[in-house]
């Protein structure tokens, strides 16, 4: 039995979704059951009906699940009418998503919870899709015309699902330039420039203030671990553990320098500033240090298990100051995390969790970004999540929103079941 003091570690495994369309029964008669919940969000009976008809849509197996496929095979689908209620027509969005987050809680919540963040992209052909603009195209891995969302994920022993989103908009649709363009995709005149770790961190503050979904941890990776607004944003709500991606180039003060502070006259003016002690400690990085540290420091530890068998990497840890200019400025853990064999390659996190925090809390929180991954990859290939062919701001919001509602419909059904998984995810040893 642990002791008293790690009882409040709780290493959960995270289920795998594996429902088959053999194991529902009266599907559509549960789909109309989920939107009946939602029918005060719509002004019109006609949008009630077309929100039914597209998700249902986006369940079916058509090979391309966008509107106009949809419209043209499903019962009652008319093309102009599709087009028209998810570009144009009112949605209460906020109050879906009010709505939606409260199911989350009651199917998927816990304490122990923990809030994901992520990008993904959409290729496009045009020019005239808001937000759409040559930039890194995670989908074609190379510098594309696409759109990037930023996206929150929840995840806890139950399953996870998509909470929040996104549209990053570059700041060039911000010019004058852009103005006839921004009028005619709908963008919100209040709408101003956020870059991705800034949106990630509204949504986080948002989430935070709506207090309907419950959670301990928060990961991301590099983009917003190297962010200086998503880790003010992350370390300033009590009782919330980060545990975010870093570049290698990260610098940092392996041992914690001392410092003093230094009266001098600068134009008849008596001013101070901060100085080290040792002024021959000079800050390394992340790359530096882990390449330094003796075999003897480094454990290896199952993260997950993959489809060709346990996926296993080698960890150390150690508590630094992260740097910046020329003084250190944040005490944090760094985890360090290599592969096997004769050229390993390295991953490198930190962390603010609490100073007797122990390896097993991390090895676990390493493996938990693999569920954001995955609800991209089910709202993909099972949704249609990057199919769709609107333009206008309005529009990208809404298909995505049906997106993360299907998504989470799928996995209530698995839960209504008590269906388990036989395969499950963020392993821990439970020895240092």
């Amino acid at each position: 039995m642990l002791p008293s003091c790690r009882q409040h570690e709780i290493f959960y495994p995270v289920p795998k979704f594996d429902l088959t369309p053999q194991e529902i029964e009266n599907f559509m008669d549960k789909l109309e059951g989920f939107h009946e919940q939602f029918h005060d969000c719509f002004l019109r009976s006609e949008s009630r009906e077309n929100f039914l008809l597209y998700m249902s849509g986006q369940f079916s197996e058509l090979e391309r699940k966008s509107i106009e496929p949809i419209a043209l095979n499903i019962e009652g689908g008319k093309v102009r009418a599709l087009q028209r209620f998810v570009s144009d027509a009112p949605w209460d969005d906020e109050n879906i998503m009010l709505k939606y987050r409260s199911m989350v809680n009651s199917d998927l919540g816990n304490p122990d919870g923990a809030l994901l963040f992520d990008e993904t992209s959409f290729p496009k052909k045009g020019n005239d899709s808001v937000g759409v603009a040559r930039q890194y195209c995670g989908s074609t891995g190379k510098v594309d015309n696409c759109q990037v969302g930023v996206f929150a994920a929840y995840v806890s022993d139950l399953g996870y699902s998509l909470v929040d989103k996104r549209l990053f908009i570059p700041e060039k649709w911000f010019t004058e330039e852009y103005h006839e363009r921004r009028e005619k995709c709908k963008m919100p005149g209040e709408l101003t420039f956020r870059t991705k770790p800034q949106l990630a961190a509204e949504m986080l503050n948002n989430l935070a203030a709506e207090k309907t979904l419950p959670f301990k941890y928060v990961l991301g990776d590099s983009i917003y671990g190297n962010s200086p607004d998503f880790i003010e944003a992350v370390s300033s709500l009590r009782g919330v553990t980060y545990f975010v991606s870093v570049p290698e180039d990260t610098l940092c003060r392996p041992k914690i320098p001392t410092t003093v502070q230094k009266t001098y006259k600068y134009r008849g003016k008596l001013c101070s500033r901060t100085v080290l002690t040792d002024e021959t400690q000079k800050p390394v990085k992340l790359s530096t240090m882990a390449r330094n540290i003796n075999s003897y420091f480094w454990y290896r530890r199952t993260v997950s298990e993959g489809n060709k068998g346990p996926v296993i990497y080698e960890f150390t840890r150690r508590q630094v100051k992260i740097s910046s200019a020329s003084l250190p400025q944040q005490m944090v853990w760094v985890i360090i995390r290599r592969t096997i064999g004769a050229k390993p390659e390295y991953s490198y996190f930190i962390s603010n969790a609490s100073t007797s925090a122990r390896l097993p809390t991390f090895v676990w929180l390493s493996g938990l970004r693999w569920a954001i991954e995955q609800c991209f990859e089910e709202a993909r290939s099972d949704l249609g999540m990057g199919h769709y062919e609107v333009r206008k701001f309005p529009g990208w919001h809404h298909h995505m929103i049906t997106c993360m509602l299907g998504h989470f419909f799928l996995w209530h059904l698995k839960l209504s079941l008590g269906k388990k998984s036989t395969v499950y995810y963020a392993l821990a040893d439970f020895s240092e």
